[in-house]
C-alpha cells in the first residue's frame, strides 16, 4: 500500500494493472506473480480506505504500508531505507508490532515542520515519520492480516517542505498542477521544491530496490 505511483515507480514499471472498485471509489492494482500494490492517496482516511480495497481485492497473508518517510533521526540520510519493528499513532498513541525490522515509525496527520519533527522524535523516540503507516496498520488488524512497514527517507530531519499538504484533496490525491502554479510565482520557494524533487527521486530508486529485495526473500 503506497500514496503515490511516483514512490514506486520503478519496481512496478513492467508489472499488469487494472482496475478495481471498492466502496465507490476507483483504484489502480499493480500486480505481478508474487504481489499486488495500491496507490491509495495521501493521508489517513486515504490509506484506511485503499487498505480495506487491496485486502478485498487480493486476500494477501501481509500488508506492506511502503513510501517516502520524514527523517527524525538526524543521523539518517536522504534515500535510507527503514524497516520499522514499531508503528506508532500519534494521535492516540496505539503501537504496533510488524514482527521485524528495527526503531519506530511515528504516522502524524499532517506534513510535520521541522519543529514539530523535533517534538515527535523526543515523544516518541521514532526515528521516521508518515502519514499513513498506522492506518495501514489497523486496517490490516481488523482483517486479520500481518502488517509490515517499509519507508524511505525523502526529506531528511531539518528539512523544511514546501506547503504540499494545502494541495491534497479529499480523495488523497496530490494536486500537481496547482502546487506548481502557487510555487511558480513565489521565488522563494523554488529551491525546496527543486530540492525535494531530487530527493523524492532517490528515494523512490531507493525504496524499489528494497521492495525487490524484500519480495525475492519471500520467494
Amino acid at each position: 500500500m503506497a500514496a503515490m505511483e511516483r514512490e514506486v515507480e520503478p519496481l512496478i514499471r513492467s508489472w499488469h494493472s487494472r482496475w478495481i472498485e471498492h466502496d465507490g471509489r476507483k483504484y489502480r492494482l499493480f500486480e505481478n506473480a508474487r504481489a499486488s500494490l495500491i496507490c491509495g492517496g495521501i493521508g489517513t482516511e486515504a490509506a484506511r480506505r485503499a487498505t480495506e480495497a487491496i485486502i478485498c481485492a487480493s486476500q494477501p497473508d501481509r500488508v506492506l504500508s511502503v513510501g517516502f518517510a520524514g527523517a527524525l533521526d538526524p543521523a539518517l540520510g536522504i534515500g535510507q531505507v527503514v524497516e520499522p519493528r514499531t508503528v506508532i499513532d500519534s494521535g492516540d498513541g496505539a503501537r504496533f508490532d510488524t514482527g521485524r525490522g528495527r526503531e519506530s515509525l511515528v504516522s502524524f496527520g499532517n506534513v510535520a515542520s521541522g519543529e514539530q519533527k523535533r517534538k515527535l522524535h523526543d515523544a516518541y523516540g521514532a526515528v521516521v515519520i508518515d502519514m499513513e503507516s498506522s492506518a495501514v496498520a489497523r486496517g490490516a488488524q481488523i482483517r486479520g492480516v500481518g502488517f509490515g512497514a517499509l519507508k524511505a527517507v525523502s526529506d531528511d530531519a531539518g528539512a523544511t517542505l514546501p506547503p504540499v499538504g494545502r494541495f491534497v484533496d479529499g480523495d488523497g490525491r496530490f494536486r500537481t498542477v496547482p502546487f506548481a502554479c502557487h510555487v511558480a510565482v513565489r521565488p522563494w520557494l523554488w529551491r525546496a521544491t527543486v530540492v525535494l524533487a531530487r530527493n523524492s527521486a532517490m528515494a523512490s530508486r531507493a525504496l524499489s530496490l528494497a521492495l525487490q529485495e524484500y519480495l525475492n526473500a519471500a520467494e
